[in-house]
């Protein structure tokens, strides 16, 4: 799939707006599913805290299209700084730890548990440009594979 882009630093590298486009396949059932939309890193700023120590607000909106039926989807994330610098520590945007990312090699996996069901993702930067997520969702619940493309607006 190509080399990969090594990020010094990941909070400079995601800020601003990106095109995502995911497909969503239920493995159990077969079905699959569409995201396309738009994901904007904008500053994060964090109370008691000077330029270093904010991070940024992912904001996710689009369209997502489930067995046919189209439907407006949204998320928000927290992008924290992480030690050691360069990194970040993902959070959802209640406050609740999701997973830590490193680009530095151009490649990360991370894993979050949720429930009994466990979400691993690889991170793979392939330009300045364009990035990709693969989530796998493995456990008694659910049974998916998320594969998200994104490309800088």
């Amino acid at each position: 799939m190509g080399d990969l882009w090594p990020v010094p630093d990941v909070l400079a590298y995601l800020t601003g707006s990106w095109d995502v486009a995911r497909s969503v396949r239920d493995l159990a059932s077969g079905i699959d599913g569409t995201f396309t939309g738009t994901t904007v890193f904008g500053r994060l700023e964090s109370s008691g805290c000077e330029g270093e120590c904010a991070g940024l607000v992912h904001h996710e909106s689009g369209t997502f299209v489930w067995q046919g039926t189209p439907r407006p989807a949204e998320r928000t994330l927290r992008f924290l700084p992480g030690d050691p610098p360069g990194t970040a520590l993902v959070q959802f945007s209640d406050g609740r730890p999701f997973h830590d990312l490193d680009l530095r090699s151009g490649r990360h996996v991370a894993d979050h548990p949720c429930s009994a069901d466990l979400y691993r993702g690889e991170f793979t930067v392939h330009s300045a440009e364009r990035w990709r997520t693969v989530w796998r969702v493995a456990g008694p619940a659910k049974d998916l594979l998320l594969v998200t493309e994104y490309r800088r607006r």
